[in-house]
C-alpha cells in the first residue's frame, strides 16, 4: 500500500505506485485538467513519474508560482528545438526559467540573429507546441550523455556533464528533440499557447568574462493568448516606468564611463530625494534608540577574513589595495557588520546597558560582471541603510519585532502596501553554505517564526534562502505593476558574535555572547530609488518630491509677484521654484507635467491684483483660485496623509 499525503493532511492510499497527475484525477476531473507540474516529498517531479514509496504531494497549477516554472521551463525546451531546428550547427548551453519567462544561452557560430527574427522563432515554437508533445524524462549514463553531445560538438554540455555524478544524469525528451535536464515539465506542449521572443543580448558563458560571450534569447509564454497580450502591455507601461529613462528626465543620476560601469552618480535633485530619505529613516531610528555610526570604506583582509565574507565574496570584490608595507592588503568593504562589530568591541559591555543600536548609511562595494549591471538595481557601489542590533538573548523576541514595526512604518509613508514576508532559512542538505552550528541556527530560525507570526505577518518558509551567516525575514513588495521586489530584510545572527568573540557581562557577573540583529529597511538606497521610481512613476509622495510646486509666471510683468509668491512658499517650507521663461503657458504646463511637478501654481493680472494664487494639479485637475496661506494649508494636510510620525 502507498500512502500520499496532500496539503491539507489528508491521505490517499493505493495499492500500487501512481502518478500525480492519478491522484490528480482521483481528486477531480477538473482538478487533473488544470494541474501541470508537481512535487514530492520536497522534490520536483514530472506529472506522469510513478510514485512508489509513502510521501507528501503537492499539485501544481497554472496559478501556482512552481507551476508557472514548469510551464516557463518547458517552454525554454521548445525554444531550443525551435532554434536548433531555424539555425543549425548551434550550440545550445543552458536554458532556466526566470521571473515571468525564460531565456537559453546559445552559440550561433557563424550565424546572426536580430529582433527581424523573432516571429519566425515564435512561429515554430507554435508549430511544435500544436503537436502535443509529451515532455518524458530518461536516464542516461555519464559515457552516453557525454558520447551524445560529443558528437554534435557541444562543448558547452559536455562540460555540463563532466561535473556531473554517473547515475544523477536524466535527459527530457519531446518530439524529436531531447536536451539535458533535471526536470521539473509539464505534461505536453499542447499546454502552450502563446509565446513571444522578447529580447537578445550577450552572456558569458558562465558569467566569466574570459569564456566565449553567447547570445541570450528572452522569451514569454502563457496558456491563453489573452495573458499574453496582457503582460505584453504591462511591458509597455513598464518601460515608460523605466528607472533609468525617468532618473534621466527627472534629473536625479547619471552614470559615466569615465567614472566606471556601475558606479552611480548622483545630481543635485538625486541628491536631494536621497537625503530628505535618509532624514526619514535617521528620524524614525532616533526614536527609536539607534545610534549614528561611520566607518571607512577599506578594511584590512583579516577583518572579512574573520567574519567570513571574504570566503563569500572574495571573487565578487574588486581587487585588494596594496600597501607600501610587506603584506599589507586592504578591501573596499563588501558589507558594514564586520566594522560594527570592532565598534562593539571597542569597549566591555554590561547586560544594563544592552541593547546597543548601532546605524550607519554605509557604502560598500562589490565587483559585478558588466553584463549583470542594470540601473540603480545592480550596482558596483551601494549605500545600505545598515543598523546592527547588539542584544541579550532575552530581548531578541522584542527588538525584532520592534525592527518589523519600524519597516511596516517606512513602507507604509512611501505607497507600499501590497507585500508578504519569506522567512529565508538554511537548506539542511547544503551545510558548507553556511557557518555556526546548528543548534544555533535553530534558535534563530525560530526566533523569526516566532516573531512573524506574533505580529501576524503573512509569511512563508523558504529554504535555502538564508544569509550564510543566518536566517532572515525578507520583505517582498509587489508594486504597482504587480512585478515583486524584495526590499527590506531583518536577519538574526549567533555567529558573527562568536566570530569577533563579542561579550557582555550578565547579571551573574560571567561574560556572554550578544545576539546580533541585522536590518535594512531600504535594502540599497540605489536600488530602493530605482524600485520607488517605477512604483510611483516618478510621482513621489509629496513630502519626498524634489519640487513640490513650480510657479508660472503669464508673462514677464508678474515676474515680481511670482518672486513674491516664492518667498512665501518658501517661509512655508514647501519647495518651489519659478519658471518666468518667455515661453507660452501651454509650453511651461506641459513641460511641468513631463518632470512630476505635483501643484503648478499659475499668476497674472488677475492673482497679482487680488494677492491669490491659481492652483492646478499634476494630471489636469483645476484648483481654483485661493491664498497662498490656503495652499500651504492644503500641502500640509496631503503631507500628514502619508508621512506620520513614527511611534515606537
Amino acid at each position: 500500500m502507498i500512502k500520499i499525503t496532500l496539503p491539507d493532511n489528508s491521505i490517499k492510499t493505493y495499492d500500487k505506485p501512481v502518478t500525480p497527475m492519478e491522484v490528480a484525477m482521483d481528486i477531480s476531473e477538473g482538478l487533473a485538467r488544470n494541474v501541470i507540474s508537481a512535487k514530492y516529498n520536497d522534490t520536483t517531479v514530472e506529472t506522469s513519474t510513478l510514485l512508489e514509496e509513502d510521501g507528501n504531494l503537492v499539485l501544481f497549477t497554472w496559478r501556482d508560482p512552481e507551476g508557472k516554472k514548469a510551464f516557463w521551463h518547458s517552454s525554454s525546451h521548445v525554444l531550443a528545438q525551435a532554434l536548433e531546428e531555424l539555425y543549425p550547427g548551434a550550440k545550445l548551453s543552458i536554458g532556466p526559467a526566470i521571473d515571468n519567462g525564460y531565456y537559453y544561452d546559445v552559440d550561433f557560430n557563424d550565424q546572426t540573429i536580430s529582433d527581424k527574427d523573432f516571429k519566425t522563432i515564435e512561429d515554430k515554437m507554435m508549430e511544435i507546441a500544436r503537436g502535443k508533445h509529451d515532455f518524458k524524462m530518461r536516464s542516461v549514463s555519464k559515457a552516453d550523455a557525454l558520447s551524445f553531445y560529443k558528437d554534435q560538438g557541444n562543448e558547452y554540455k559536455v562540460e555540463l556533464i563532466e561535473n556531473l555524478e554517473d547515475g544523477d544524469i536524466t535527459f527530457c525528451d519531446h518530439s524529436t528533440f531531447s536536451d539535458l535536464c533535471r526536470g521539473g515539465h509539464i505534461p505536453n506542449t499542447g499546454i502552450i499557447k502563446a509565446v513571444k521572443v522578447l529580447s537578445i543580448a550577450g552572456a558569458y558563458w558562465r558569467g566569466d568574462e574570459n569564456n566565449k560571450q553567447l547570445t541570450r534569447v528572452y522569451g514569454t509564454a502563457f496558456p491563453k493568448q489573452k495573458e499574453l497580450t496582457e503582460y505584453l502591455q504591462l511591458l509597455e507601461e513598464a518601460k515608460k516606468r523605466d528607472h533609468r529613462k525617468l532618473g534621466k528626465q527627472l534629473e536625479l543620476f547619471t552614470f559615466s564611463q569615465m567614472v566606471g560601469q556601475g558606479l552611480p552618480l548622483w545630481l543635485p535633485k538625486g541628491a536631494a530625494l536621497r537625503n530628505r530619505l535618509e532624514n526619514f529613516l535617521k528620524s524614525a531610528q532616533q526614536k527609536a534608540g539607534y545610534e549614528m555610526v561611520m566607518t571607512p570604506h577599506i578594511g584590512q583582509k583579516e577583518l572579512y577574513i574573520t567574519s567570513g565574507h571574504y570566503a563569500k565574496y572574495g571573487e565578487d570584490s574588486f581587487k585588494p589595495i596594496q600597501t607600501p608595507k610587506e603584506n599589507e592588503e586592504f578591501f573596499l568593504k563588501p558589507m558594514n557588520c564586520p566594522h560594527h562589530c570592532e565598534i562593539y568591541n571597542s569597549k566591555p559591555w554590561s547586560y544594563k546597558e544592552l541593547p546597543i543600536r548601532l546605524a550607519e548609511f554605509g557604502t560598500v562595494y562589490r565587483y559585478e560582471q558588466s553584463g549583470e549591471l542594470h540601473g540603480l538595481t545592480r550596482v558596483r557601489g551601494f549605500t545600505q541603510d545598515d543598523a546592527h542590533i547588539f542584544c541579550t538573548p532575552d530581548q531578541l523576541d522584542a527588538e525584532f519585532k520592534e525592527v518589523i514595526d519600524l519597516v511596516l512604518y517606512v513602507f507604509g509613508s512611501l505607497g507600499f502596501e501590497d507585500f508578504k514576508t519569506q522567512v529565508s532559512i538554511r537548506d539542511l542538505s547544503t551545510p558548507e553554505k553556511y557557518i555556526g552550528d546548528s543548534e544555533n541556527w535553530d534558535k534563530a530560525e525560530q526566533a523569526i517564526i516566532n516573531a512573524a507570526e506574533d505580529k501576524g505577518l503573512d509569511y512563508v518558509i523558504e529554504k535555502g534562502e538564508a544569509a550564510f551567516y543566518g536566517p532572515k525575514l525578507d520583505f517582498m513588495v509587489n508594486d504597482a505593476l504587480g512585478r515583486q521586489w524584495q526590499l527590506g530584510t531583518i536577519q538574526v545572527d549567533y555567529n558573527l558574535p562568536e566570530r569577533f568573540e563579542l561579550t557582555y557581562k550578565g547579571a551573574d557577573n560571567e561574560l556572554h555572547r550578544p545576539v546580533m540583529i541585522h536590518r535594512a529597511p531600504f535594502g540599497s538606497m540605489e536600488r530602493f530609488v530605482a524600485i520607488l521610481l517605477e512604483h510611483t512613476a516618478g510621482n513621489f509622495p509629496l513630502w519626498l518630491m524634489p519640487e513640490q510646486a513650480i510657479i508660472l509666471t503669464i508673462s514677464e510683468k508678474y515676474e515680481k509677484y511670482g518672486q513674491k509668491v516664492l518667498n512665501l512658499l518658501e517661509n512655508n517650507e514647501i519647495r518651489a521654484l519659478v519658471d518666468n521663461r518667455n515661453e507660452t503657458m501651454g509650453k511651461k504646463i506641459r513641460e511641468a507635467e513631463m518632470n512630476k511637478i505635483p501643484y503648478m501654481i499659475i499668476v497674472g493680472e488677475a492673482e497679482e491684483n487680488e494677492n491669490k494664487i491659481s492652483v492646478r494639479q499634476h494630471g489636469g485637475e483645476d484648483l481654483g483660485t485661493i491664498s497662498v496661506n490656503q495652499f500651504a494649508e492644503l500641502v500640509e494636510t496631503e503631507i500628514k496623509k502619508t508621512l506620520k510620525p513614527f511611534k515606537n
